[in-house]
């Protein structure tokens, strides 16, 4: 977090600041690191220097990383990238990194999304990502837009449900009910299409700052 605000951005980004100083309180409080920054390539960068090289690094699925650059930052860098994103990989491939990513130097996903008490909030199908993020990895970095806050953990699911949910879901082409309507039904909802099979709640770390959560002043990913 910046010593001091910068009068001169506009009243969304002067938001974000004050709502990512709450968060930040609140993570440390569950012994989980946070960090804002104004634009994605400070955050990527400051990623960056946090991987050791020749470490293994995994990648939970993600939009915000391809969004906000770091995937094309982190291949540039002089580690074992587990790019599930790379040409002409194969799903079989896409298994076999998933698996190694539990036994990562480091875990970058996102988040679904994230409440002002400091709460993490999301939801798989595969179920790798959030398996990664409660056990295995040495570390774990989650990278975030500000438009992934919820004022709780009720508005947290919610978000889930109505807007990350249906965007994933019309991205990997499942054919969910909320793929066709833009709306969850949840009763009418099963495998293998249903992308919303495991609800996991972050309430703290046992390891301090085992996971650190890097805020942006803008908006990526669903």
């Amino acid at each position: 977090m910046h010593e001091a605000m910068d009068r001169r951005a506009g009243p969304k980004q002067l938001i974000y600041q004050k709502q990512a100083e709450q968060i930040i309180r609140n993570l440390n409080h569950r012994k989980i690191a946070g960090r804002y920054f104004d634009t994605a390539s400070e955050a990527v960068e400051e990623i960056c220097r946090m991987i050791p090289p020749g470490a293994v690094v995994g990648l939970g699925g993600s939009e915000t990383v391809i969004e906000t650059g770091l995937l094309e930052a982190l291949r540039k860098l002089d580690i074992n990238l587990l790019d599930r994103y790379r040409k002409d990989v194969t799903e079989q491939e896409v298994e076999e990194m998933r698996e190694s990513g539990f036994t990562s130097d480091l875990f970058i996903t996102s988040t679904n999304a994230i409440t002002l008490d400091g709460i993490l909030v999301n939801q798989d199908g595969q179920g790798n990502r959030v398996a990664c993020l409660i056990y295995g990895p040495k570390k774990v970095i989650v990278i975030t837009g500000m438009n992934k806050v919820t004022e709780n953990l009720e508005q947290a699911i919610s978000r889930i449900k109505t807007i990350a949910a249906p965007m994933n879901a019309l991205r990997r082409n499942k054919l969910t009910p909320c793929s066709k309507t833009g709306v969850c039904h949840d009763a009418g909802c099963f495998p293998p299409n249903r992308i919303c099979n495991q609800l996991v709640i972050t309430e703290g770390s046992r390891t301090r700052d085992r996971i650190t959560v890097l805020l942006i002043g803008s908006e990526y990913g669903f």
